[in-house]
């Protein structure tokens, strides 16, 4: 089921902050056209940590009616608060999501005992499938391949999104879990290399921006022509480059506003992009042809 290119889909808010449903909606329709193989809400892409709890399942919801079965819906029901966690997974279930993306606890620093335990706790609590996700860069903590094979032991838990941008850890995971287990890559400018490695799918920022290529790459990934991926990736190094010279999401949020599918809208303490991150995006955006004349 979690397998190709998922997208770590933005939150669109207007100007003002608030919401944009109608964005939402656009997007997800725009996906699905696209060739999108699956959608992650609410994840670090779409801004979890400033979303309260009940606008964080209406956007889950929201997404998950509007994709309506066509595609399946990864929700992002992380926390580091591990009954919270199992809330919103349960509602996240009683929506009719697919899955459910589960961060390494943040800031309260767990040991890899507790992370095992938050995870069997999360995935004892509520029957749907739990993809674990890995981003030492941004929890401060590392969900190591020993303690990964012992979580891929239940049968609750399917995939983990890597983070780490490592050949070498995807090729230790591999060697250490079960061959239905699932491992996607979560480092866009690594993608092609990472499947190459092992991982059969991406839960990507980049996808955001360029749908329909990120699709075509891990289809012809999932077939085994890597050599296609790579001729399908080269052009879009840059944009991969651009869209990390600041803190996701404020990146991929200015390149969706400058190509007009969305407001600029972005919720403190994350601000818009600066001024000197600009010329380097739109240069990526307007080099893929995805900005449109005076933007």
């Amino acid at each position: 089921m979690f397998k190709g290119s998922f997208v770590a889909l933005v939150t669109p808010m207007t100007e003002a902050r608030a919401l944009d449903w109608g964005a939402l909606d656009a997007l997800v329709d725009w996906h699905l056209e696209a060739g999108t193989h699956g959608f992650v809400p609410v994840g670090t892409t779409g801004e979890s940590p400033t979303l309260d709890i009940p606008d964080h399942l209406k956007v889950i919801e929201r997404v998950i009616e509007r994709v309506g079965g066509r595609r399946p819906v990864l929700a992002g029901t992380g926390s580091n608060a591990t009954d919270e966690a199992i809330l919103m997974t349960r509602e996240a279930h009683a929506m009719g999501a697919s899955g459910s993306l589960q961060v390494t606890p943040y800031y309260n620093k767990p040991t890899q005992e507790g992370l095992f335990q938050h995870f069997t706790t999360i995935a004892d609590a509520v029957p749907m499938p739990v993809v674990l996700y890995n981003v030492p860069g941004r929890t401060v903590v590392d969900l190591l391949p020993e303690t990964v094979a012992r979580l891929a032991a239940h049968p609750g838990i399917v995939a983990l999104k890597e983070a780490t941008g490592s050949v070498a850890r995807i090729e230790d995971l591999k060697a250490r879990v079960p061959d239905d287990f699932a491992l996607l890559s979560g480092e866009d400018g690594m993608n092609v290399a990472l499947m190459e490695a092992g991982c059969v799918g991406v839960i990507s920022v980049t996808a955001n921006v360029v749908p329909a290529a990120m699709a075509a790459l891990c289809e012809a990934a999932l077939a085994g022509d890597f050599a296609k991926a790579r001729e399908l990736d080269a052009p879009l190094a840059a944009l991969h480059e651009a869209l990390f010279l600041e803190p996701n999401p404020i990146p991929v949020k200015w390149a969706l506003a400058a190509m007009g599918r969305m407001e600029g809208g972005i919720r403190l303490p994350l601000t818009p992009l600066s001024a000197e991150a600009q010329g380097p995006l739109r240069a990526a955006l307007t080099e893929l042809n995805l900005l449109g004349e005076g933007a």
